[in-house]
C-alpha cells in the first residue's frame, strides 16, 4: 500500500463517527478545543495499547482463539452502550454536564474496532521496513482528527456550553447507543 493509500484510508476510518469521536466532540462542545486537546494523548495511548499487541501476535492469536475476538467485541459493545446510558443521564441534570474524562477516552480507544482494522488490514507487519513511519503517520492522524472533532463539537457550542452541550450529549448518547447494538449484532452473527 502506498503511503497515498495509507493516509487515505486511515482518514476514511479515523473521521468516521464512532465512540471515540463522539467523546472528542463532546469534550469539544463542553471545554472548547483548548482544553479539550489534553485528551488526545489519552486517544493516542488507547490506539497504541490496542494496536502494538493485536499487530505483534494478534493475528495468530484470533486464528487460534476465535472466541477471543467475540469476547473482545461484546466488551467493546458493553463499554459504549455503558458510555451511552451514562451520558444520556448526565444530559439529563439540569445544570450537570457530563466530563468527558482522559480514563473514558483511552478505554473506549483501547477497545474502539477502528483499532482491529488499523491492525489487521492497515498496518504492514512489524518485519516490514515502513511499519514505524506508517505507524508515526497514524498518530499524526489521530491527532489531526481528534482537533476535527473537537473543533466541530466547540463550533456546535457557540459559545454556550450549557443547553446546547446538553443536546450534544443526548445526541451522542443515542448514537453511542446504536453503535453498541451494532457489535452486539455483530457479535450474535458470528
Amino acid at each position: 500500500m502506498t503511503i497515498l493509500a495509507f493516509i487515505t484510508a486511515v482518514l476514511a476510518l479515523l473521521l468516521a463517527p464512532g465512540p471515540t469521536n463522539t467523546l472528542m466532540g463532546v469534550a469539544g462542545t463542553q471545554s472548547g478545543i483548548a482544553i479539550a486537546a489534553r485528551l488526545i494523548p489519552a486517544e493516542l495511548a488507547g490506539y497504541l495499547t490496542a494496536i502494538l499487541p493485536l499487530t505483534i501476535v494478534g493475528s495468530r492469536f484470533f486464528a487460534e482463539f476465535p472466541v477471543a475476538s467475540l469476547v473482545l467485541k461484546s466488551a467493546a459493545a458493553v463499554w459504549v452502550m455503558f458510555l451511552a446510558i451514562q451520558l444520556w443521564g448526565r444530559a439529563q441534570q439540569e445544570g450537570r454536564l457530563g466530563t468527558v474524562t482522559a480514563a473514558r477516552v483511552y478505554m473506549t480507544t483501547a477497545l474502539n474496532p477502528k483499532a482491529l482494522v488499523v491492525s489487521f488490514i492497515l498496518l504492514p507487519s512489524t518485519s516490514d521496513p515502513a511499519f514505524i513511519s506508517r505507524l508515526a503517520t497514524f498518530c499524526g492522524l489521530v491527532v489531526a482528527v481528534a482537533l476535527v472533532w473537537m473543533s466541530a463539537g466547540s463550533l456546535l457550542s457557540g459559545g454556550n456550553p450549557g443547553k446546547r452541550a446538553r443536546i450534544v450529549e443526548r445526541v451522542a448518547s443515542v448514537w453511542l447507543a446504536a453503535v453498541s447494538v451494532l457489535l452486539i449484532v455483530t457479535v450474535l452473527k458470528s
